[in-house]
């Protein structure tokens, strides 16, 4: 008996869950309920969906009655994902009081969801009230801004409050009217004090900055943060990576936990900052940060690097996508990234490309394009290029293949139009193309290759040659049919 009820009692453990599992009968009911809540619209079948779950399951439990985590099963409630305009799985929504404020952005791990949705829960700037307050949100692991205002009804505390609202996705945010807190800080009736994570500290810049404008606006309380809120070189993590990313950055990855080895992970960050330090005082433009090799192996590997050394390796991505690789070993004196980063700014580095090597033959009826040939073959102003950007494992690609070797062969004797396929997986794609799934497909046409054009047709033969038609510089020449003696001219 007892052996029955202790089963039933680990039973029960492993089937509890602090995700709310709503369906069309209780969704519109239950989710006002909550005051801030994330929606996860999922299918069962969905591997992203199944990927996601264990870090969703984690996060509600840490975030249990801050904010609740929600998920629906779109393929036993339609209806409500209907409503919701769910399209693709999974599809995650914000919702305030029971009406969806828009979709969640964030990262998809549990310590970026909890983070993210941490701030925002409750106001979008924290009272701190004594010196404890202030020491428990300054120590977290995160940059913190705090508002000192003598005057809480002042014009700015008003503006910080709308710079707060305005970036409280991605920054934390309290103020203090303390006459006590505003004196420890040096304060005279108002300022505003960015102090960056403890954990950061370093010799090569402050630990705190202060607001240095005569008038608070909040314009220019968010260029402040904006400006200052990294420092010389962040830690770069999920939660702050998509704000790092899309700007001309030098990484160095290695094995960075401030958990388990703070004083390892500063140890290789002094001596890139310390290098950085000097190209930044001589005024060049470039942005720095570390990162754990481990969380960001798939970076490492679209760079060709070695995930195993001991020591940092490193590469810059500009916001043009242009890949720099260095291939010397780094230096516990910095010289080696020094040579790196002169040449850099010298324009001597050659591009790193990720590229499958250039086919010896190529002169199938679909052109196989390569990061090394891409720029040949589809900027040839003179050619209209239809593309598709593929994965070999995409059962949509493959579905796609005949058809279009098909309409390659109908135009293989054009000399004005290319049909061009490229594995997306093991090249490089080069700006301004956008590839977020398989296939994708563009037209690049003659004369205007800085435009290339989404396809968004149909795909049959018929679809693909109607479109041609009408997007092509000159008319199509079709390959004549079997009981035909010339070319065909459309």
């Amino acid at each position: 008996m007892l052996r029955v009820l202790v089963l039933a009692a680990l039973t029960g453990c492993i089937g509890a869950s602090d995700v709310h599992d709503y369906t069309d009968d209780d969704f519109e009911s239950k989710i006002g309920l909550h005051g801030l809540a994330l929606v996860e619209f999922f299918a069962p079948w969905c591997g992203h969906c199944k990927r996601l779950a264990p870090e969703y399951e984690t996060a509600a439990t840490r975030l249990k009655g801050i904010v609740a985590l929600v998920k629906v099963d779109c393929t036993t409630s339609s209806n409500v994902c209907s409503k919701y305009g769910v399209s693709g799985y999974p599809t995650l929504k914000i919702f305030r009081d029971g009406d969806e404020t828009g979709p969640y952005d964030g990262p998809r791990t549990s310590d970026g969801i909890v983070s993210f949705l941490k701030k925002q829960a409750g106001p979008a700037s924290v009272e701190l009230k004594a010196e404890a307050d202030f020491v428990k949100f300054t120590s977290e692991q995160d940059a913190s801004v705090v508002g000192f205002f003598a005057d809480e009804k002042s014009t700015a505390q008003a503006e910080f409050t709308k710079a707060a609202n305005a970036l409280r996705d991605n920054y934390r945010f309290a103020h203090t009217n303390s006459e006590a807190l505003l004196q420890s800080h040096g304060i005279d009736g108002e300022g505003v004090i960015l102090f960056r994570p403890p954990r950061l500290n370093n010799k090569f810049e402050d630990s705190s900055v202060r607001y240095s404008e005569d008038v608070y606006t909040n314009n220019k309380i968010k260029k402040f943060i904006q400006d200052n809120i990294f420092g010389i070189c962040p830690h770069m993590t999920d939660d702050n990576k998509d704000q790092l990313k899309g700007k001309d950055l030098l990484v160095a990855y290695y094995d960075v936990d401030y958990e388990k080895n703070p004083k390892g992970s500063n140890y290789w960050r002094n001596r890139v900052m310390k290098v950085c330090k000097v190209f930044q005082d001589q005024g060049k433009k470039l942005n720095f940060a570390v990162a754990s090799k481990s969380a960001f192996s798939h970076d490492v590997a679209e760079f060709g690097m070695d995930g195993i050394s001991e020591v940092p390796v490193v590469a810059i991505r500009t916001s043009k996508g242009d890949k720099f690789v260095m291939t010397e070993e780094f230096s516990r004196d910095g010289k080696a990234l020094e040579r790196f980063l002169q040449n850099y700014f010298d324009g001597t580095l050659k591009r790193y490309l990720k590229s499958e090597a250039v086919p010896e033959n190529n002169d199938g009826p679909v052109k196989v394009l390569v990061a090394e040939n891409f720029d040949s073959i589809v900027n040839d102003n003179s050619k209209d290029v239809l593309i598709e950007f593929y994965a070999p494992w995409c059962g949509h690609c493959k579905s796609l293949e005949p058809k279009f070797n098909e309409l390659g062969e109908m135009l293989a004797n054009d000399p004005n139009v290319v049909i061009a396929k490229m594995d997306a997986t093991a090249n490089d794609v080069p700006s301004p193309y956008e590839v977020s799934g398989f296939p994708t497909m563009y037209f690049s046409p003659a004369g205007d290759k800085r435009n290339p054009k989404k396809y968004e047709g149909g795909r049959e033969v018929s679809d693909f040659i109607a479109y041609l038609k009408k997007e092509s510089a000159n008319p199509l020449v079709m390959e004549p049919k079997k009981d035909d003696d010339d070319k065909t001219e459309l």
